[in-house]
């Protein structure tokens, strides 16, 4: 089976669109929505490995990546949200798996709260949380801004949108041996395509952090009342989102399977093989092809599945 990872382009609405595909057209969809300041290139080496089986989608949001930066699109959480609904249904997709990870997650929790019968299951790695007692310290850092002026804050906000900065991000708290399996092509490639527009997204989306909190109980209440398959694979050396983030999930998702891995925010660069035989091994069981049978598998219980940290 061809496990390439193809390169495509489509008109959603008016933002012209790219995306990353890997699998048969016929296999079960993994949706891959990217965090900050990320794009469809964070999911380029996990997209071959599950191909075999799975349909794997990566689209770039407006004015991130590749696509397009149209001055009339609404660049915040339902913005993106509704251009993800908007790109699901224009090829043709009716249920997927869902890959959360850092701002990939208030924008695609907000996508399974349209229509959480699409949602076959959760994959929470890393994934901004809606639980404001168990957010990292490097939070505080942004929280510290909503007390300026909003002219003020956006000032500060812009300040620290630079490479540096977001080599810093990629980096995260991981010890030496780990950042060295980062690659520098991350920020890089990433700070190349910022534009001054785009610096003014970001710095919107960060500010909207704030209000995202006031939507914090609605994913709460999809997690605990629609209680999807899940499963929670997590890096604790990430400064925003650390160990406690990953078990704040558990308060509504009971039954998740739970792992935490040897690393930091970003595992698809780090901790990639063990990434892949957990999503694997994940995906066999709740979101097989149509040609395996159908009878669910008894999902590992939380103590079953739970990893150690190395020393």
């Amino acid at each position: 089976m061809d496990t390439c990872v193809r390169h495509r382009r489509i008109k959603i609405g008016n933002v012209d669109t790219f995306f990353r595909e890997a699998g048969s057209e016929s296999a079960p969809v993994v949706l891959l929505p990217h965090g900050y300041p990320c794009s469809s290139y964070e999911f380029r080496n996990l997209m071959p490995r599950l191909a075999d089986r799975w349909r794997l989608i990566a689209p770039d949001y407006p004015g991130a990546g590749y696509s397009g930066t149209p001055d009339d699109f609404d660049y915040s959480f339902d913005g993106y949200a509704a251009f993800l609904d908007s790109f699901v249904k224009e090829l043709g997709i009716d249920r997927f798996a869902l890959y959360l990870h850092d701002f990939g997650s208030p924008i695609g929790a907000r996508l399974a709260i349209k229509a959480p019968e699409r949602v076959v299951a959760l994959i929470l790695q890393n994934a901004d949380i809606p639980y404001e007692d168990a957010l990292g310290p490097k939070y505080a850092d942004i929280e510290k801004t909503w007390t300026l002026p909003d002219s003020e804050m956006r000032e500060k906000l812009a300040e620290a949108i630079n490479e540096e900065t977001f080599r810093e991000e990629f980096l995260n708290d991981v010890r030496t041996e780990l950042a060295a399996r980062v690659p520098p092509d991350l920020w890089k490639l990433h700070w190349s395509v910022m534009t001054p527009k785009r610096k003014e997204i970001a710095v919107s989306l960060i500010a909207g952090l704030r209000e995202n909190r006031a939507w914090f109980p609605q994913y709460r209440r999809y997690l605990s009342e629609h209680r999807p398959a899940a499963l929670i694979a997590w890096g604790p050396h990430d400064h925003y989102m650390p160990e406690k983030s990953a078990r704040a999930y558990l308060r509504d998702l009971p039954d998740a399977e739970f792992h935490l891995l040897d690393g930091g925010h970003w595992l698809l660069e780090t901790n990639l093989d063990e990434m892949v035989t957990l999503i694997r091994d994940f995906l066999d069981r709740v979101h097989a092809p149509s040609t395996e049978p159908t009878t669910p598998k008894l999902r590992p219980s939380f103590k079953a599945t739970y990893g150690k940290v190395a020393e």
